[in-house]
């Protein structure tokens, strides 16, 4: 059973308040501005003051029945009489937006299992807490850059700069030209792993070290996006050679003691371990049940303390982390970075490999885990273990996920579906209001599902225009078609669209799709000249793999002259399309048109 943020529990409230760093503040009355709505993306930093506090999503200004449904879909992911739907036993999630933590709850145990099959005793599983700390896998890559941005900033490194210039014995085997650059965006040319794996190849810490300096590429630098380890743990080794400190210290005093984080750091204390979320139970290395120490076994031959892997956190300090990020480098007043650099992480260097958009260490634009708050600002990360984190500048919003998916095993399902609901669930709660106000019809489903809204017949014998307000957020293969019917429905012809406004596709298309496209389009389109009746369809159509946030219609009308012959008409939804009323007015079935 989860632990819910959501509803009237003054206990949870509280230790939101103790729990994040620093403590937190009530949040204000929820303030209906026209600032911060889905369909309105800020462009600039997040105020340098604002600091996070607790909340529910009506003082965030949110919808809360997408972050409700977003819950119910967790309890069922947690829960193994689920079947194919159990995903991991435990998780603990957060939503953020405007400053105000509107969600933040767990569920499931942390720890459940003695092996990789037998669970212990019921009453020896731990539940996990809303301040469970869980081995954050890959997301400690973001700790490397971060600190590798620091010592960009002072000079110490440079983007352009070969590693081997800091490294001397990094030139062998074809690695002269390779830059930091090209190590921050994944495009140095490495394999995905070291191979032999650090910890059978090798007898100590300093041979493992030198095996990653004498590592020889697959591809060529700068021809091929391919994500790989190595390259943050050859980033280690140059901030570990330009500072003279190891990495967890430059974490430590670059990041988390600068913004409080006490519960974030590599090789955590055994004092904590009650607090720990237990991963894999692992055979080879014959380590057991992995709990206080790293599951990756690369980063467990370096030590715990590794550039790819090994950093374990709350939901609470990454938190002060995004929006130290959506802040513009600072938090509470302790700038780790500067806006320019925060502006690096934001900026696609990987323009040459569609599709993977890179900043410097963050990864923009990523559908598959970000879902509908996926937009080429968007930066996030995610994880091995089962942990994401999405920030979201355009809307000052970040989600994080953080759960035990390899626990007892990592032969689980994808986490990726619970990634993207986080992040369809944030988008749909926030507020989307068509040009000159009104009534919506609004289409958020899931992947392989069709939805139409459909007129009654209309009369025609001249063409008819018709014109509507569209909002499409989706998936470049999950589309929007307008279709007529001349014999009651049983036969559907799409029709040419003409769509202008900010991102809107050039040309006639016979279909609209706008993945990472936050504006409303007007759109026109003409039923030609036909005898007797015909009906008009809106098809919103979904492939089965991602989602974005979906699509809003306004202001429909179909005219023949004068009037709005839809009045007359009227429509009928099939599937997800529903009816919201006009911001701040009551539902209105009749308000078609202008």
């Amino acid at each position: 059973m989860r632990i819910p943020a959501l509803t009237a529990a003054a206990a949870l409230l509280t230790s939101l308040t103790l729990a994040l760093p620093g403590g937190a503040a009530a949040a204000p009355a929820a303030q209906h501005t026209d600032s911060g709505r889905f369909d309105r993306p800020y462009s600039a930093f997040a105020p340098a003051g604002t600091v996070l506090r607790r909340g529910t999503p009506r003082t965030a200004g949110l919808d809360p029945a997408p972050i409700d449904a977003f819950e119910s879909q967790m309890a069922q992911w947690e829960d193994p009489a689920g079947g194919a739907n159990y995903l991991f036993p435990g998780a603990t999630t957060l939503m953020a937006h405007d400053g105000v933590v509107a969600e933040r709850a767990a569920g499931g145990y942390a720890v459940k299992y003695a092996d990789a099959t037998t669970e212990l005793p019921q009453d020896q599983w731990v539940p996990a807490r809303t301040d469970t700390i869980y081995d954050l896998a890959s997301l400690s890559k973001l700790f490397t850059s971060i600190a590798a941005m620091q010592q960009l900033e002072a000079g110490r490194i440079d983007l352009d700069t070969p590693v081997a210039h800091y490294l001397p014995e990094f030139a062998v085997n074809g690695k002269a030209a390779i830059t930091i650059e090209e190590l921050l965006t994944h495009t140095s040319g490495f394999d995905a792993d070291p191979v032999p794996s650090l910890w059978q190849g090798y007898p100590d810490i300093p041979s493992r070290e030198k095996a990653i300096l004498d590592t020889t590429p697959i591809n060529p630098p700068g021809t091929t996006y391919l994500y790989s380890d190595l390259n943050m743990l050859s980033l280690q080794l140059v901030l570990q050679k330009v500072t003279g400190k190891p990495l967890d210290a430059l974490v430590r005093d670059g990041i988390t003691r600068p913004l409080h984080l006490t519960d974030t750091g590599y090789n955590p204390p055994a004092a904590e371990l009650p607090r720990i979320a237990a991963t894999e139970y692992e055979t080879s290395p014959p380590r057991g049940m992995v709990r206080g120490q790293v599951h990756d076994e690369n980063a467990w031959a370096m030590g715990g303390v590794a550039g790819h892997a090994g950093v374990f956190s709350t939901v609470d300090d990454l938190a002060v982390l995004a929006q130290t990020i959506l802040n513009g480098g600072t938090y509470k007043g302790r700038r780790i970075l500067s806006e320019h650099s925060v502006r690096l992480m934001e900026q696609n260097f990987n323009q040459a490999f569609p599709g993977d958009s890179h900043g410097l260490g963050f990864e923009l634009d990523q559908i598959w885990y970000m879902g509908g708050l996926s937009g080429p600002q968007t930066l996030g990360h995610t994880g091995f273990t089962g942990t994401s984190l999405v920030i979201d500048p355009q809307s000052r919003s970040f989600v994080i996920l953080l759960s035990n998916r390899v626990h007892p095993t990592r032969n689980t399902p994808s986490t990726n579906p619970p990634r993207r609901a986080i992040g369809v669930a944030m988008a749909q709660a926030m507020r989307v209001e068509p040009p000159r106000g009104g009534p919506t019809w609004f289409s958020g489903q899931g992947g392989g599902t069709t939805s139409t809204l459909t007129t009654g017949p209309l009369t025609a014998g001249t063409p008819l225009d018709v014109d509507f307000s569209a909002f499409v957020n989706t998936e470049s293969t999950d589309r929007l078609y307008v279709e007529t019917s001349a014999d009651g429905g049983a036969t559907w012809q799409p029709l040419a669209l003409r769509a202008t406004g900010a991102g809107a596709p050039a040309g006639s298309p016979t279909s609209l799709s706008g993945q990472g496209v936050r504006a409303w389009w007007q759109v026109h389109a003409q039923i030609p000249q036909a005898t007797g009746t015909v009906q008009l369809r809106w098809r919103y159509t979904t492939d089965p793999v991602y989602e974005g946030r979906g699509v809003d219609l306004a202001h429909l009308k179909v005219t023949a002259g004068r009037g709005n012959l839809l009045r007359a008409a009227g429509l009928t939804p099939a599937g997800a399309w529903q009816q919201l009323p006009a911001a701040g007015g009551p539902k209105s079935a009749q308000a078609l048109g202008d």
